[in-house]
């Protein structure tokens, strides 16, 4: 039996698709795993890209994806929401295969991500210079675009 990749290869159209769904993305969804058991989770984290267009967000230090990122940083985002109506499945959502890095607040550009970051997350001005939370920017290396029923493209860092 031969297998053939589901996956058609992007074209500008995708990737412009892709980029958007990642811009406009005010959450996504975090897979990690769990550093205890081995086993996957799933946390729901707010989210703003810098200015080369990664992926970037605001985690507290209590949360349980923060120390997991810490044991091992390679994870995905699922981003993307189904309409109001329709099958949720045939609403575009984009999987970035990602590594987590921390930017802490000593790091060059830290003061221009956190201005980045407040200015597409408002409310977080609230708590991002508590102690416990810091920025963590998610390099790029991979995703997946489900763009609509029957059209999925594989996409590479460069397609970023």
């Amino acid at each position: 039996m031969t297998q053939s990749d589901p996956y058609q290869t992007p074209d500008a159209a995708a990737r412009l698709q892709a980029q958007d769904l990642l811009f406009q993305a005010k959450f996504a969804a975090l897979a990690f795993l769990r550093p205890d058991t081995g086993l996957p989770s799933v946390s729901r984290i707010a989210l703003a890209t810098d200015e080369a267009g990664c992926p970037v967000s605001l985690i507290s230090t209590l949360a349980e994806h923060t120390c997991a990122l810490s044991a091992c940083p390679n994870c995905a985002l699922l981003i993307g929401e189904p309409a109001d109506k329709g099958d949720p499945l045939t609403h575009p959502r984009l999987t970035l295969h990602v590594i987590a890095q921390p930017v802490h607040r000593d790091m060059a550009g830290y003061g221009d991500l956190r201005d980045r970051y407040l200015a597409r997350r408002p409310k977080a001005k609230l708590y991002i210079d508590f102690a416990d939370f810091g920025l963590v920017r998610f390099a790029i290396q991979g995703g997946l675009l489900n763009a609509v029923f029957g059209r999925a493209c594989r996409l590479t860092a460069q397609d970023f």
